[in-house]
C-alpha cells in the first residue's frame, strides 16, 4: 500500500530534545512541589502529553487558561533557554533533513502534530528554520482546544488539514501517548522512533508497524 503523507510528532521525532524536556520539567517540578518526577511519572504524565495535563498533574487540581498559560511559560522559558545553551548541536534530528528535502521534491504531504504550545513552535520555527519544508499555518499544535494525546484530536486534525484520510497517512512517533493517538485516529501507517535497546517494547505497541532508530531509516517506498 502506498500512503499518501506524513505527519510528524516534533520533539523526540524532528528534534531530539526528550532530554532536555525531562531536564526542563524536573526542574520545574522541583520549583512547583518540591520533588522530581519519577521515571513512571515521565513517561506517563510528561512524553507526548501537552501542558495542561503535566501542569494539573503536578498541581493535583485542575487549572484556568491564565493558570496554564503563566505555568507553561515559566517552563519553556526553563527548556528554550537549554536548547539556545546548545549552540550548534541544536539541530533536527539525523536523518530529517534528507526525508524532509525528499518529501518536498516529491510533493508528498507532511505536517508537523505537536502538544508543544504556540510559544515553543514559532521559536522552532525561527530557529530550525521548518518553513523551508512546512507549510507553517498547517503545523497542528496545542491550540487549548484540542484533546491531548492520546486522544485521537492532533492526528485527525493534521490529516484534515492535509485533506487525506488518516487512513492513507504515516505518523512518525516517539512516545506511548502519540502512537495511541495516532492509533485511535485511524493512521495508516504507525512508525515508532527510539533506541536499539527500546525496539522490542515499542514494536509490541498496538498499531505499531515498524520501529526505527532515526528517519534515515524511513523507507521511501512507502510513498512512491
Amino acid at each position: 500500500m502506498k500512503f499518501e503523507a506524513i505527519i510528524f510528532d516534533f520533539n523526540g521525532v524532528l528534534w531530539w530534545d526528550n532530554h532536555l524536556q525531562e531536564a526542563a520539567w524536573q526542574q520545574f517540578a522541583k520549583q512547583m512541589r518540591g520533588r522530581p518526577f519519577t521515571d513512571d511519572e515521565m513517561a506517563l504524565h510528561v512524553h507526548g502529553r501537552n501542558n495542561r495535563h503535566t501542569l494539573e498533574y503536578l498541581a493535583e487540581q485542575s487549572l484556568d487558561v491564565s493558570q496554564v498559560a503563566t505555568l507553561s511559560e515559566q517552563k519553556e522559558t526553563i527548556y528554550r533557554n537549554m536548547c539556545l545553551g546548545l549552540g550548534d548541536e541544536f539541530r533536527l534530528s539525523p536523518g530529517a533533513v534528507e526525508l524532509l528535502d525528499f518529501l518536498v521534491a516529491n510533493q508528498i504531504s507532511h505536517t508537523i502534530a505537536t502538544a508543544s504550545s504556540k510559544s515553543n513552535v514559532d521559536f522552532f520555527i525561527e530557529r530550525l528554520s521548518l518553513g523551508r519544508w512546512f507549510n507553517l499555518d498547517g503545523i497542528v499544535y496545542d491550540n487549548g482546544s484540542r484533546r491531548g494525546k492520546p486522544a485521537p484530536d492532533f492526528y485527525r486534525d493534521a490529516a484534515q488539514i492535509l485533506r487525506v484520510s488518516p487512513t492513507r497517512c504515516v505518523v512518525v512517533e516517539d512516545s506511548r501517548s502519540g502512537m495511541a493517538a495516532a492509533y485511535a485516529a485511524g493512521i495508516g501507517y504507525i512508525v515508532a522512533l527510539g533506541s536499539l535497546d527500546a525496539h522490542d517494547r515499542l514494536a509490541r505497541l498496538e498499531g505499531v508497524n515498524r520501529v526505527l532508530a532515526d528517519l534515515s531509516q524511513l523507507p521511501r517506498r512507502l510513498f512512491l
